[in-house]
């Protein structure tokens, strides 16, 4: 087992009130744009810890449009995960945030008290191994058999910032997949509800009345029997590309839940979260991180080179 931290790490976080936010008070900002637990900001309150234009501040205190409010933030949480050892293939890394390129065939994510060894288990060892004391918080999720980056917020405020990013649309998450069939629009969009199967309820279905989901793909290279498409999602639904793609009549090849095609091809689904742009949390600056295509989609690839080349 890691060593338990000694020093929790900390942190000075700030917030540029808008004009929206004008008329509200130091506590507001704190509580609704930061983040921050009322039980932290009491901690706060306690250790002369939050800031109103570089002073010390009341949490009671109003504030106006252009006020800069800082708060020293520190995670002090178990998280919530027996830490597991695994290698890690860390893209980004800082005080905030932890971007991971994950492999196929591992869950983001325990959905289930059997799964013990999932990329959280081994992000909850990464942090361990850090000194910090943080529930392990990832900011979205791809599925098992999905390859590509998933990006983990390393506090409490930082999962909120990305929280809201993600449901406003501005962390942008773009894909990879290769798919049945060759595509003659150069790009396309797939606007359709999801629901559950009403077949089998572990899985999706373009159905009325689903939840609204929107899927833009533009093509990157066609084949003779399958096109590589660079695909970007406006919603998050689950299972949306492998869905969304099924109902377009071009499955993502080596999905053997939705429509089983190109099983000889590819050993998973051939689907790869290659792109993450995003606001940073803290800094307001903008991040962009990419992952290239993994080995055995890149295979899969040049088999389909190959077939075209000899047809």
């Amino acid at each position: 087992m890691p060593e338990q931290p000694r020093n929790q790490p900390q942190h000075w976080v700030k917030h540029t009130v808008s004009a929206d936010e004008a008329g509200g008070t130091v506590q507001d900002i704190l509580t609704k744009s930061m983040g921050v637990s009322r039980r932290m900001i009491q901690r706060l309150t306690r250790t002369k810890g939050v800031q109103l234009n570089r002073r010390p501040a009341w949490v009671n205190a109003k504030v106006r449009e252009g006020d800069v409010v800082t708060a020293r933030l520190a995670d002090d949480e178990e998280s919530g995960l027996v830490p597991v050892q695994m290698p890690l293939d860390v893209v980004l890394e800082d005080a905030e945030l932890l971007v991971l390129n994950k492999p196929p065939h591992l869950l983001v994510h325990p959905t289930s008290p059997e799964h013990r060894e999932t990329l959280s288990h081994g992000v909850a060892w990464h942090l361990a191994r850090q000194g910090v004391r943080a529930k392990v918080r990832p900011a979205h999720r791809i599925d098992r058999d999905t390859s590509g980056l998933v990006l983990f917020a390393k506090s409490a405020h930082a999962h909120h910032r990305l929280d809201l990013q993600l449901r406003e649309g501005g962390l942008k998450r773009e894909y990879l997949a290769l798919v049945d069939g060759v595509i003659g629009d150069d790009r396309g969009v797939i606007d359709q509800p999801i629901a559950r199967d009403p077949r089998n309820p572990a899985l999706r279905a373009v159905r009325p009345g689903g939840e609204h989901a929107v899927t833009r793909y533009t093509v990157v290279e066609r084949f003779p029997a399958a096109t590589l498409l660079r695909v970007e999602l406006e919603t998050g639904r689950t299972h949306q590309i492998r869905v969304h793609m099924l109902y377009a009549g071009h499955a993502v090849l080596g999905d053997r839940q939705y429509g089983r095609k190109g099983l000889a091809l590819m050993p998973r689904q051939a689907l790869h979260a290659s792109r993450l742009a995003f606001t940073h949390p803290s800094t307001g600056e903008p991040v962009e991180v990419v992952a290239e295509l993994p080995e055995d989609i890149r295979g899969a690839i040049e088999r389909l080179n190959g077939e075209a080349a000899r047809g």
